[in-house]
């Protein structure tokens, strides 16, 4: 069923173009929406007009609809002004509405068809069979992006995102209180650029609707409707693992997640003796700021010391010194590949047992 902020939004719209006054009531008699205060008190004749057999009728000068929901009666519509004419405007204006609640009841029964695909709530006979009676192609290619704002639902930011970016073969809805998830066609994307540029087009659209600090994960590609709720499962990691990895970053892929995504799945008590075999009782987060910002550095060269000295404008006997320091206080040589390794996973575990420590 429709809500009534929206009949009352659409009764306006219609008022404007036919020029007539209406009131929309529930079969009880009591006023939904209306454009107007003069038609007074007609529950009593609204209540005698649904139990009568007319679709149609003149009540004390007002026009009297009758509107359906398959069969079954849902609202009374009643029109008046505009003279000889409000007879037909009132009954167009009723087929207007009663053709509202069937692209309603399309959409939310879509909408929850969704829901619960994305949720693995379905078996896969119920996946097919009500994909072919909602009309959703099985066979093609789609991937399934988390949209996640500052905004949440205090903004609408489902209906902001759904009017600007749903369409017959996207689908946008919400699993949780927090996100918003599109289901996404991308039969027309032959490249993995193709989809990451659409998310990037996507953010720009989000960021300029007024949502705020906007976030885009996705999974991978799937052909099956069945997988969906892989390519979902697959988003809300990525949208998990580069707020830890990759901060800085709006729009995340789960096949760019690298070794983090192995880390993300480790148990916190297996990490812990990881760290202690590693730094014994200290910690990176014991580290000056120039160490730190000496070892990013070094990474982000790829272990070349002239480059990094050049970037960090030392001289390159100060960058060794560095490293020879960090050496003897943890036993890892970060100019030896294997050791960098190392060194690398475990800032990246401390990273992720610092995330888990601040959110669960």
């Amino acid at each position: 069923m429709i809500s009534n902020q929206i009949l009352q939004n659409t009764i306006d719209g219609l008022k404007t173009i036919a020029h007539v006054e209406l009131s929309v009531l529930d079969v009880d008699g009591k006023e939904v929406a209306s454009t107007s205060n003069e038609i007074g008190d007609v529950s009593d004749s609204a209540r005698d007009f649904v139990s009568s057999p007319a679709d149609s009728q003149e009540i004390q000068g007002y026009q009297y609809f009758k509107i359906y929901d398959e069969q079954q009666l849902e609202y009374i519509l009643i029109c008046t002004g505009n003279g000889e004419n409000t007879y037909m405007l009132g009954k167009m204006i009723a087929y207007q509405i009663q053709g509202l609640l069937v692209a309603y009841k399309e959409r939310f029964d879509k909408d929850n068809f969704i829901k619960n695909l994305l949720l693995d709530n379905l078996l896969l006979v119920d996946i097919y069979s009500r994909a072919k009676k909602l009309h959703i192609q099985t066979d093609s290619r789609r991937i399934a992006m988390i949209i996640e704002t500052a905004n949440g639902r205090d903004n609408n930011a489902l209906e902001t995102i759904r009017s600007r970016f749903g369409n017959s073969n996207d689908f946008v809805t919400e699993v949780d209180e927090d996100n918003v998830v599109v289901v996404k066609d991308v039969s027309d994307m032959s490249r993995p650029s193709d989809i990451t540029k659409a998310a990037e087009e996507m953010l720009i659209g989000i960021q300029k609707e007024g949502l705020t600090d906007v976030r885009i994960a996705y999974g991978t590609i799937v052909g099956e409707i069945k997988e969906v709720s892989r390519s979902y499962k697959e988003a809300k990691m990525a949208l998990d693992v580069g707020k830890i990895f990759f901060e800085d970053r709006r729009v995340i892929c789960y096949s760019e997640l690298g070794i983090g995504r192995l880390i993300y799945q480790l148990p916190i008590p297996l990490c812990k003796m990881f760290i202690r075999e590693i730094f014994g009782g200290s910690s990176p987060d014991d580290f000056d700021y120039e160490t730190l910002t000496t070892i990013d550095k070094f990474f982000e060269n790829s272990l070349n010391v002239s480059e990094t000295s050049r970037q960090l404008f030392i001289h390159r006997n100060t960058l060794v010194y560095r490293l020879d320091k960090l050496q003897k206080s943890t036993g890892l040589d970060l100019r030896i590949f294997d050791d960098a390794i190392t060194f690398k996973i475990a800032l990246m575990v401390v990273r992720y047992m610092k995330y888990m420590e601040k959110y669960t």
